[in-house]
């Protein structure tokens, strides 16, 4: 039997749909705007390009460095991710799944770390990164961010690891397995939908990732996409070149917009795993 819908479905279906317009409607007017030449663009903002200029993207591609810059971000989210995602498996199981005395205490300050703003931490970081030779490296931020453990992800997985049945660690310590084997080859496993979610959780941040490689990278040779696209819309009060400018800015949400497309139903099932279970 069909469920019947009332008037507050329709209201609340209503405002879903305008809060989408709210975010699908900016994208679309910087698309066609990319597609415009700066004269169409300086005589009306909402009128329709004559011709479709997609030549706007190449110069985008080539004035901007996208190419050296994705290049970047590649190395950095990449090398970020597979460090990170481990250490945070390797945490999350430690803290869920092992006994040991003061464990409860490191769960203790770690939920008092929720309280403290993260900007807070920004001097400190930097000072200690300046001192160990690591500023102005790709390879320092990767540091920075693999060993600067996430507080979200880590309860997200360990809540998913918590949920796990204790019987699946007590036949492998029967079998004669380390807690490191039981981890690789039990946990990790079973923990993969948490994983995945976590993951594309990750990527976007870091690919999205402005301030920190703001903050560090001094060379623009090293720059990732959000930097470099902020320095080429510093350069708009020079050129005033707003059509290229655009397009590169389209170039850039893609590689996170096809990922958060292709992995959303993860994302959905996996933030929702470890409260349904057990």
């Amino acid at each position: 039997m069909k469920e019947k819908r009332t008037f507050f479905d329709f209201l609340w279906w209503l405002a879903l749909v305008g809060w989408a317009l709210t975010i699908l409607f900016p994208i679309g007017w910087v698309v066609y705007e990319s597609l415009k030449t700066n004269q169409e663009f300086f005589m009306d903002v909402w009128a329709l390009p004559e011709t479709l200029n997609w030549g706007n993207y190449k110069k985008a591609w080539l004035d901007y460095n996208l190419q050296g810059a994705l290049l970047n971000t590649l190395y950095f989210v990449g090398a970020s991710l597979v460090i990170g995602l481990f250490l945070t498996a390797l945490n999350a199981y430690a803290l869920t799944r092992i006994e040991f005395k003061g464990r409860k205490l490191i769960w203790a300050v770690i939920m008092l770390s929720l309280f403290l703003p993260g900007i807070n931490a920004l001097v400190p970081q930097y000072v200690l990164m300046r001192d160990l030779h690591l500023t102005n490296s790709l390879t320092g931020l990767i540091v920075l961010n693999t060993l600067g453990e996430s507080i979200f992800f880590l309860m997200l997985l360990g809540g998913f690891m918590k949920s796990l049945p204790r019987e699946l660690e007590e036949s492998g310590t029967i079998d004669g397995a380390t807690i490191f084997t039981i981890f690789m080859r039990i946990i990790l496993p079973l923990s993969m939908p948490g994983i995945v979610t976590v993951a594309i959780f990750k990527f976007l941040g870091l690919y999205n990732a402005f301030l920190q490689p703001f903050i560090y990278l001094s060379d623009s040779s090293k720059y990732t996409i959000g930097v470099n696209i902020y320095e080429a819309n510093m350069l708009m009060q020079y050129t005033n070149d707003w059509v290229t400018m655009f397009a590169g800015v389209i170039i850039m949400m893609i590689p996170s917009v096809l990922i958060f497309m292709f992995f959303q139903r993860w994302i959905m099932e996996g933030a929702t795993l470890g409260s349904v279970k057990g």
